[in-house]
């Protein structure tokens, strides 16, 4: 073999170890990989009870419902025809309320039901930190009529 075919061997074997050890954390991440739905896309893609996902859109209105021993049940809406019941144990964050966006993450039960472990509600997008407004106003970054 010549000096460039034993680079080119090096080489080649090098490409190949680093695609399996990708490989083999992809495979080992995949297990740990939640996905993000709306209400109308869990009905669609018809997920499996005990699979874990997020769960994101809007509290609906009217819908809250505080039970017994910090039990919470609300619906979660997309502002199309798709609801879905969630339920929840433990303390809500501060920024939750209806008409809010709210994230969840748990799993479905047999019987549809959203059992969320962990709730997160959500700013709107027009949020900005103080400390971040103060910096851009600074730096003359800021444009007026933007709401910190």
């Amino acid at each position: 073999m010549t000096r460039k075919q034993k680079r080119m061997g090096v080489i080649v074997g090098g490409l190949a170890m680093l695609g399996a050890a990708a490989g083999l954390v992809l495979y080992a991440l995949s297990d740990t990989i939640v996905f993000f739905y709306v209400p109308s896309e869990v009905a669609e893609k018809h997920i499996a009870p005990g699979q874990r996902f997020r769960l994101g859109g809007l509290v609906k209105p009217g819908s809250l419902v505080k039970g017994a021993s910090a039990t919470v049940n609300f619906e979660v809406t997309d502002n199309k025809k798709a609801v879905m019941k969630v339920a929840f144990t433990g303390q809500l964050p501060d920024l939750f309320r209806e008409g809010q966006g709210v994230v969840a993450e748990g799993k479905l039960d047999e019987g549809g039901l959203f059992i969320a472990d962990t709730v997160l509600a959500k700013h709107d997008e027009t949020y900005m930190p103080k400390e971040v407004a103060d910096k851009l106003k600074e730096q003359g970054l800021w444009q007026e009529g933007q709401t910190p």
